[in-house]
């Protein structure tokens, strides 16, 4: 009997357990890495998921999960961009300015006023910075007739640029370098003569690059992955001008009771006084998106989280303590954490706060910054909808799920409004009502065929969609019902929305580009996009395979977007568009530049059209082969360079 109330007590204890969890969390303040057995500690740990565990083992194994911190669950794999002046058109559209110049030309197009976004193609009005397979290529277009190469740049992989006065940032990777991973590898150059660039910084992380941002003056540099081991010690080394050096413990921070064995490396420039070292810092936490202002860091993380369906409540109610002998359903929601950090333009990067929230993201765009609060667009199995938190991550308010059976496609932020883009077989254009941060609303809807995945601000009123044009084909069977469903993708499109009635959006014009073999980089890489309000232009690249593309649509909701950009058949040629836009007339092709690939490049899919840009009345097309000029009013060839040769 004595033995009998021993494990009733037992019982209640865990129970008591249970709900201080619940109650009471567990206390998620960052500090920094103590020993190096610490480390290996962390790096050993994993997190993992299991789907047979019930809520009575998870309650056997409680105690050992508050001394060993291991958490059931798995993450979900990342989804995933000389600034002295930033420039917006009249639209209000934000676009960098890679270096103060007289000369009217296009910049990137970027998502924060003030933040600059690494790209494959920069220029300054009188050259062109552009990626072509190893080689950074320095062409010098002050005569658009007459264009050349003025030098080039070898690097291993090179991924990115950044351009700041007289200053290149380029940012490559090195694959199966030091400890047999990638490396993030990063390599600053003076080229106020841009016949004879110097190297005069350069530093490398041994974690996989993720992303760079350009702020004023300071260069911030994403990297992420797995700790490395070598000889049963975590790997803390990084090099700096060629120089190895080793990460102190104290600048390696983790949040407590939430031990990682991925790290996210950041580390910051001052491009003005490069004699200064790098600061690096390192959080073990793991990332899938991320989104940055000019005075915060937003990076977040994705996974799934199980769930059973009893409460601890339940434990109280009829079947009483006897129902942790049950076996219970799970359900799977997916999860975003968000890391929030300061950017202290004296302290550096210096970490603020962090919450969780039901739902993920589907980009960088799916994030906003405003007056100090975060807007995020999350989509789950309920729906799609935005959440407004403080600045300390503190939830202010939320709108309600709208479309609980589709997925959400494409989210934009602009000044009070969100816009929200969802699919299953109609492309809905939602409206969201975000100035009373409280109590933000779904306003408007507006339902068309395909679906949108990317939205650029047209003016205050006027929005652009573009994505994919999608038919569906429902196969049923002599009874009339419905037995299996495919999405036939039937070309590219971009759509003008007219959202001055905020209750009743319409669609004021629309284009099909191509056909079902026309697929294009603007569908997950807005930098890709070439837009000016002023001068009436939409440009985007296009490929066009050789066979037709389709794909079944399949009950567990495959993404159409990813398979069609994915698509793994050779393309046969590459063209860039050339579109007239405006309010009364719409969309209005003027013509298509070419760029044929070589016999020997064909069937590269590394090899490919790259950007386009305008400079005064010129407009530049860049490949990784060669260099178009055009007359930007009527598209006659003015000249054409090719980058094969030796410089």
């Amino acid at each position: 009997m004595k033995r009998k109330y021993n494990i009733v007590i037992l019982l209640l204890i865990i129970i008591v357990l249970v709900f201080s969890c619940s109650l009471f969390p567990r206390n998620n303040d960052i500090a920094s890495v103590k020993s190096e057995d610490q480390l290996l500690h962390f790096s050993k740990s994993s997190n993992y998921y299991r789907e047979d565990f019930n809520l009575f083992e998870k309650i056997l194994m409680l105690p050992f999960s508050v001394f060993y911190n291991e958490s059931y669950i798995y993450d979900v794999q990342p989804q995933w961009d000389d600034v002295n002046v930033v420039e917006e058109d009249a639209s209000g559209v934000v676009y960098s300015t890679d270096s103060v110049s007289s000369k009217d030309y296009s910049k990137t197009n970027i998502q924060v006023q003030g933040v600059d976004e690494a790209d494959i193609v920069k220029t300054d009005g009188d050259y062109i910075y552009s990626l072509s397979n190893n080689d950074v290529v320095i062409t010098n277009v002050k005569d658009p007739a007459n264009i050349k190469v003025e030098s080039k740049i070898n690097e291993k992989i090179p991924e990115d640029l950044i351009l700041y006065k007289d200053k290149l940032v380029i940012i490559s990777t090195n694959n199966g370098h030091d400890y047999g991973e990638n490396n993030t590898i990063v390599s600053i150059y003076d080229i106020s003569d841009k016949a004879n660039p110097k190297k005069i910084k350069s530093f490398e992380l041994y974690e996989p690059y993720y992303t760079t941002r350009c702020i004023d003056n300071k260069l911030y540099v994403f990297s992420s992955g797995y700790l490395r081991e070598k000889n049963d010690k975590v790997v803390r080394d990084y090099k700096e001008d060629n120089k190895v050096k080793e990460l102190s413990l104290n600048k390696i921070k983790y949040l407590k009771n939430s031990p990682n064995n991925i790290q996210t490396l950041i580390a910051e420039v001052d491009l003005n006084d490069l004699d200064k070292e790098i600061d690096l810092n390192s959080y073990l936490i793991d990332i899938s998106n991320g989104y940055i202002s000019e005075n915060n860091i937003y990076l977040i993380n994705e996974e799934y989280n199980h769930n059973e369906n009893v409460k601890p409540f339940d434990l109280f109610g009829p079947k009483g303590i006897f129902v942790v002998f049950e076996d219970f359903e799970f359900s799977y929601d997916e999860v975003t954490t968000i890391y929030k950090f300061n950017i202290n333009k004296n302290k550096g990067v210096l970490y603020s706060a962090k919450t969780d929230v039901e739902g993920s993201t589907i980009n960088q765009y799916s994030m906003d910054e405003k007056d100090g609060n975060l807007r995020i667009a999350l989509d789950s199995s309920e729906g799609s909808r935005i959440a407004i938190f403080d600045d300390k991550l503190h939830l202010l308010g939320e709108t309600e799920n709208v479309a609980p059976d589709e997925e959400m496609r494409a989210t934009r932020f602009v000044g009070d409004k969100a816009y929200l883009v969802t699919y299953e077989t109609t492309d809905p254009l939602f409206v969201v009502d975000l100035s009373n941060v409280k109590d933000p609303k779904i306003l408007g809807e507006l339902k068309i065929p395909g679906y949108s995945t990317y939205l650029h601000p047209y003016d205050d009123t006027h929005l652009i969609g573009i994505g994919v044009e999608t038919e569906e084909i429902i196969n049923r069977d002599e009874f009339g019902e419905v037995i299996s469903s495919r999405s036939i993708v039937t070309g590219m499109k971009m759509s003008l929305f007219d959202v001055s009635d905020v209750n009743n959006p319409r669609q004021l014009a629309q284009t099909t580009i191509g056909d079902s073999r026309t697929v294009s980089a603007v569908l997950t890489n807005p930098k890709a996009l070439l837009f000016s309000k002023e001068k009436e232009l939409i440009a985007i690249p296009v490929n066009n395979y050789q066979e037709d593309f389709s794909i079944e649509d399949y009950e567990d909701g495959d993404d159409i977007t990813e398979a069609f950009v994915d698509y793994n058949k050779p393309y046969i040629s590459e063209g860039y568009f050339v579109y007239n836009i405006n309010l009364e007339d719409g969309f209005k092709l003027k013509g298509v530049i070419n760029h044929e690939k070589s016999e020997l490049t064909r069937y590269n899919r590394n090899s490919k059209l790259l950007r386009g840009l305008y400079i005064e009345d010129d407009l530049f097309t860049v490949s990784e082969e060669a260099i178009k000029v055009n007359k930007l009013d009527n598209l006659d060839e003015i000249s054409k360079l090719s980058l094969k040769g030796d410089k």
